[in-house]
């Protein structure tokens, strides 16, 4: 090996290591997505616990919440009660919509779990993954916010709860609801 590959090869590792160093300081939850700011993808699945389906396209100028989750999913329990609460705020403004998206899950385990904890709002099964594939989801629970044009303003990843929750309800659906999608930070 000649001295330019081993200078090469050390400076490769040194990059590498910077690299890691970086990754442990840095928000576990903060992946960026290239979706934010892009159409939403549509899509049409089985209602939870029903044949009928349910289409993106039905909610066509409409902001809309979209959670996925799963029966199993331990985080998902905690956001539970705030994402029936935004509901329960926001779903009376005719331009709001939530729906949750159940994911890689077997549907007598998602009726159990609404059945258990409550919903009030409709819910999709994502049977296949695809619509977890078309939006990038990496796990459950992660939320998509979706403005009256159908464009994706805001994704979180992780539960509904703490700052998270009192950013929702304080500034980002109140901005998205007025129109103001470029006043919204997530």
């Amino acid at each position: 090996m000649t001295r330019a590959w081993q200078i090469i090869l050390v400076g490769a590792l040194l990059g590498l290591f910077a690299l890691f160093y970086q990754g442990l300081w840095g928000n576990p939850r903060y992946i960026p997505t290239i979706l934010i700011g892009t159409p939403a993808p549509v899509f049409a699945a089985p209602q939870v616990g029903s044949s009928d389906s349910l289409s993106l396209d039905q909610f066509k100028g409409k902001v809309v919440l979209l959670n996925f989750w799963a029966s199993w999913c331990l985080e998902c329990k905690l956001e539970h009660n705030n994402l029936l609460a935004l509901n329960e705020r926001f779903g009376r403004d005719p331009n709001f919509v939530m729906l949750g998206v159940n994911y890689q899950d077997k549907e007598p385990d998602a009726l159990e779990y609404l059945r258990t904890y409550g919903s009030n709002f409709q819910h999709v099964r994502d049977v296949k993954g695809a619509i977890a594939f078309d939006y990038g989801v990496y796990g459950v629970p992660e939320t998509f916010l979706i403005d009256q044009q159908g464009v994706i303003r805001c994704k979180t990843i992780g539960p509904i709860v703490g700052a998270v929750y009192d950013n929702y309800v304080q500034r980002v659906l109140p901005a998205l609801l007025s129109g103001s999608p470029e006043q919204v930070g997530c």
